[in-house]
């Protein structure tokens, strides 16, 4: 036999580690195929940051009028120092985000200069960073003395706001008319 017989008869894999390499890429190739694949297909319905968006227009759209909110009428109202610790704190004490640090008078000097009023109109509508903290867990009587806290703590002298007092009779049942 010839050598030129030997070789019309041979693949075109001649040492092992060319065959471990095709059998490598005959199994990893497909599988990373796939993968790529898959994750072209998933990521179709995914829609960009900025992009417009069917389902949250629609749920902005009909979104609720308003919410039913059942609290104990008669409980004793937070101090300022309390809803602090409660809600504030966790932003207010490290200066995260912008936030002025509690008891720093240098950032909070240009707040408090714009008063009282603003100061609550950003705590309950938000401002920034900060989200709003109306309607959440706390009165917006609470988180007006919150305010007055921390203002305070930052060189302010603000009074801190009273509970209103309850309307005469809001408090006493109805009489039933006499027969």
């Amino acid at each position: 036999m010839s050598d030129h017989d030997e070789q019309d008869h041979s693949g075109p894999i001649k040492t092992p580690k060319q065959f471990l390499w095709v059998v490598l890429f005959s199994f990893v190739l497909p599988i990373f195929i796939i993968i790529g694949l898959v994750y072209f297909v998933g990521s179709a319905n995914k829609t960009a940051e900025g992009s417009p968006d069917l389902n949250k227009s629609v749920i902005d759209h009909i979104q609720k009028v308003g919410i039913v909110d059942i609290r104990d009428a008669n409980r004793e109202l937070k101090s300022g120092e309390q809803v602090f610790k409660g809600q504030c704190t966790t932003c207010h004490t490290i200066g995260a985000l912008g936030s002025p640090k509690f008891g720093d008078a240098s950032a909070w000097g240009p707040r408090i200069k714009k008063g009282y009023e603003a100061l609550l109109t950003s705590a309950l509508k938000g401002k920034g960073n900060m989200g709003a903290q109306g309607g959440g867990e706390y009165d917006d009587i609470e988180i007006g003395r919150a305010v007055v806290y921390m203002a305070n703590a930052g060189g302010a002298k603000f009074a801190e706001p009273k509970a209103p007092s309850p309307a005469v009779g809001e408090n006493s049942m109805p009489s039933m008319p006499a027969k």
